[in-house]
């Protein structure tokens, strides 16, 4: 079998250094993520019969919630486009009772590695299919251009045949018009084709995911229809439709769920909820029953899906929880024994959460500069503005429901409020947010305990 190889071979390293752009602090479970990651290259490069011995060391994160559990992982997965998925245990029921079973994950990474190897394939074919729209749509604004057009002399009355080189720079000027949008406006006729599924909706109702069947099925039926549209609208449709003509779904389908098997990544959260001790009846037994549902699949099993078998052995799985309730050591023995990578995630501190606004590159200070400046307004956060807002976080995380990171999005949007509502209509130019604009817009709030608890 081909190895799918990943695009470059990131030590440990350069994994934390690439996690660090995005994610403040948490050394620990970062260099136990990189160590996972690098040992799937290095799996790559012994032999073939070694390989398959070769499995994964899943990992189980411990800490509360917003401090960026879910965050490495899915960084991780971006870093070497690998499939990624996230499942919170609990939507998970035992066989037997309402609810997804634990294999839905599986076939939900399979789908979402079909949807990025179709990614890919798609913007190597985009040019050649743009071009070959471009063309179609001259040939309908210009039917002289259409290879099947040509004149006839059946009688010396009947005009001369054109040009071929004449009609070349006809094509070629007209195709550069509507690349550039000069005739998006002009109507034109094209072949739509339709896909017609009558027991398509009866069966989504059902759960037409768990019957692995899709629109394009064996009870669909396509047919062609002209339609009439403009060349904007005409566009669209026709590169959709070239672009399928360049894609080969069995290859795709293919090298997708081999990159599933391969590379894949599922993050199971709120894996605490389903660990609690069982007291031999009710919901405790269902929750034990979704952890033996669980074994076969982190230890190792072939999954049907849609687009075909697809095997966990090689799948990293990473578990998350908060365990504040109940511990590691309540989910059963075996299920422990699969997850055999423990990390301790630390609750952020003041000083993170000044750095979680300004330094990541998708800070949430520069995510709202880049909004306000859209509408002409300038914000400008002061040290003293960013410290006092970092603490009241702090605050209301230890008077209320421990949040993380999350706090901090609510009371940016709740500090903003007037420059996101008057924008660009009553604000515009610079703004200025300083520690005295912080305490004057949210210290109401957390001085009122009921407030606080409604809107923190």
């Amino acid at each position: 079998m081909r190895v799918i190889r990943p695009p470059r071979e990131l030590t440990p390293r350069e994994i934390v250094a690439q996690l660090d752009r995005y994610i403040v602090g948490q050394g620990d479970a970062k260099r136990a993520v990189a160590v996972a990651l690098r040992n799937r290259f290095r799996r790559m490069s012994v032999s073939d019969q070694d390989r398959a011995d070769i499995v994964p060391k899943n990992i189980l994160l411990l800490g509360p919630t917003g401090v960026g559990k879910t965050a490495i992982a899915r960084r991780l997965a971006s870093l070497v486009r690998a499939p990624f998925i996230k499942v919170e245990a609990t939507k998970f029921t035992e066989v037997g009772y309402v609810g997804r079973d634990v294999e839905s994950m599986v076939r939900d990474l399979a789908a979402e590695a079909v949807r990025l190897v179709q990614a890919e394939r798609l913007e190597s074919v985009l040019p050649a299919a743009t071009e070959a729209a471009h063309a179609k749509i001259a040939e309908r604004l210009d039917p002289e251009l259409a290879p099947h057009f040509s004149h006839w002399h059946a009688t010396p009355d009947d005009p001369p045949a054109p040009d071929p080189t004449v009609i070349e720079q006809r094509r070629e000027s007209l195709i550069a018009e509507i690349a550039q949008g000069l005739h998006d406006e002009e109507e034109v006729e094209v072949d739509v084709e339709e896909v017609q599924s009558p027991f398509l909706q009866v069966f989504t109702n059902q759960g037409i995911e768990e019957l692995g069947m899709d629109a394009g099925g064996p009870f669909s039926q396509t047919r062609l229809r002209t339609r009439s549209m403009t060349v904007y609208e005409a566009r669209t449709v026709l590169v959709e439709a070239e672009t399928k003509k360049r894609l080969d779904t069995g290859t795709i389908h293919r090298e997708a769920l081999q990159r599933a098997q391969e590379s894949g990544i599922i993050f199971i959260d709120e894996i605490d909820k389903v660990a609690m001790p069982t007291k031999g009846a009710g919901p405790d037994v269902s929750r034990e029953g979704v952890q033996r549902d669980l074994l076969p699949v982190i230890e190792g099993c072939t999954v049907p899906t849609k687009f075909g078998p697809l095997s966990t052995e090689h799948v990293l799985f990473i578990a998350a929880g908060a365990f504040h309730v109940s511990k590691p050591d309540d989910l059963i023995p075996e299920l422990q024994g699969r997850l055999p990578i423990r990390v301790t995630l630390e609750p952020l501190t003041t000083n993170d959460l000044e750095k979680i606004l300004m330094e990541p590159e998708n800070a949430i200070l520069k995510q709202y500069r880049l909004l306000l400046a859209s509408d002409g307004v300038q914000i400008e956060f002061d040290m003293s503005a960013v410290r006092e807002i970092a603490a009241m976080a702090t605050l209301a995380n230890e008077q209320g429901q421990d949040i993380g990171a999350r706090r901090l999005a609510t009371m940016i949007e709740l500090l903003l409020s007037p420059e996101l509502f008057g924008a660009p209509d009553t604000v515009q130019g610079t703004v200025k947010v300083t520690a005295e604009v912080v305490r004057d817009r949210l210290g109401p709030i957390m001085d009122d305990p009921e407030a606080r608890k409604r809107l923190l």
